[in-house]
């Protein structure tokens, strides 16, 4: 029974009143800024363009970021189908900036704004329309993203089944025949547009169309944070066993940190127990999603026009692009891997497993080039086990060590 399976999923080793998360559209965009770049696509990575915005524009002439977060797909559609005519794109209705103090402005878009690239956590594949990569346009990786299934900090539970998602989402909490203790209350239940990166990836992976999710309107938020809020406080007014959602890791983290909620292992299909992302609660360390153990992680993508070679034709796009895949330094000595880092993001440098096409393909072993897996762990938690370095020549190099990011890497 799916209650059964519910309970036994270990981890290895009242509706409510949300103001909108949204900053007030204080004034039209402003248009005398300097090198501007303006993107479009999932609020997943906001935080992490952010803190890359943030240090930008702290350099003489450094570009500036705009962003555009109204979800992965209709972000995505808004800059590849303005050009196809499919009729998919919707104009920007605001953008987010931010300035060198990190200081967040929203603003509305004028209209005039040249979307130059778009992000998801997914592919174009598992969008509602399900339409290939127009020509003219290129796929590039970004930093590893995690979707997190969350419940409030005190409840009782610590794990929960991809069997257990697939009733309680597919049927509905409480469906006859379907329940699945504790998620049995409809107004506890919260999901996202069908548009968004989370709301696509775990239908994905629970096996139910992103379209047919079973949760009451009222309970579909537009953000992660109103989900993590959600959760937060009908947990606070209710049985905090009861709420479940699902929301990026990003913002699990922060609302962990605000003692507001907690994370679920997650049992896979395929698995005898759950992984947490983590190695622990206490140790933000995502190695579970670094080997490839927890299911729901994918790299996050970047799209933008290409020429007819398949390079970015837009030299600013690709210089922010190469800047996240850390394939070309960043400017003045920014340090764009800790910044992704401190965000909630991985680069894929920490990775040791990863799923090159995307969305749910097979976990493959990845073996990145220049590897920071040290660095990785010192800076997300505090330490690491690897020894810290200044060269190689302090590594063992008998075994292959070598110093990377200030740590002696295997390789």
């Amino acid at each position: 029974m799916a209650g059964a399976r519910a309970k036994a999923a270990s981890a290895c080793g009242v509706a409510v009143a949300l103001a909108s998360s949204g900053l007030a559209h204080a004034a039209p965009c402003p248009t005398n800024l300097p090198n501007t770049i303006y993107g479009a696509g999932g609020s997943a990575v906001t935080a992490t363009l952010g803190g890359v915005a943030t240090a930008l524009a702290a350099l003489p002439d450094g570009p500036r970021i705009f962003y555009w977060d109204p979800g992965a797909c209709t972000g995505y559609h808004a800059l590849v189908d303005k050009d196809t005519g499919s009729g998919l794109a919707t104009k920007p209705t605001y953008f987010k900036y931010w300035d060198a103090a990190g200081t967040l402005t929203q603003c509305e878009a004028t209209g005039d704004e040249p979307l130059s690239f778009a992000h998801m956590g997914n592919t174009p594949a598992l969008c509602p329309a399900k339409q290939p990569l127009p020509a003219g346009f290129g796929r590039f990786g970004a930093p590893i993203q995690t979707l997190n299934v969350i419940t409030h900090v005190r409840s009782e539970y610590d794990a929960i089944s991809a069997e257990a998602l697939y009733h309680v989402y597919g049927f509905g909490p409480g469906a006859p025949g379907r329940s699945v203790a504790p998620w049995t209350v409809p107004e506890a239940v919260f999901a996202r547009p069908t548009n968004a990166f989370v709301q696509q990836l775990l239908a994905a992976t629970i096996r139910v169309p992103a379209t047919g999710f079973k949760v009451l309107p009222a309970n579909v938020f537009s953000t992660n944070q109103q989900s993590v809020q959600a959760v937060y406080a009908w947990g606070e007014a209710n049985d905090p066993n009861r709420p479940l959602a699902f929301v990026s890791g990003s913002a699990a983290d922060q609302g962990a940190d605000a003692g507001q909620i907690k994370s679920l292992a997650l049992q896979y299909f395929d698995q005898t127990c759950g992984y947490l992302p983590d190695s622990s609660r206490t140790r933000k360390d995502k190695l579970n999603v670094r080997k490839g153990q927890y299911p729901l992680f994918t790299p996050g993508q970047f799209y933008a026009k290409v020429d007819a070679g398949g390079a970015i034709v837009d030299p600013a796009v690709n210089d922010l692009v190469r800047w996240f895949d850390g394939s070309v330094a960043a400017p003045a000595g920014l340090d764009i891997v800790r910044i992704i880092i401190q965000s909630g993001d991985v680069p894929l440098c920490a990775m040791q497993a990863n799923r090159p096409d995307g969305d749910l393909e097979p976990v493959v072993s990845y073996a990145p080039s220049n590897p920071c897996n040290g660095y990785f762990e010192f800076t997300a938690t505090g330490s690491t086990a690897l020894a810290s370095c200044t060269d190689s020549s302090t590594c063992n190099t008998a075994s292959g060590e070598k110093c990377r990011f200030g740590f002696c890497e295997l390789y």
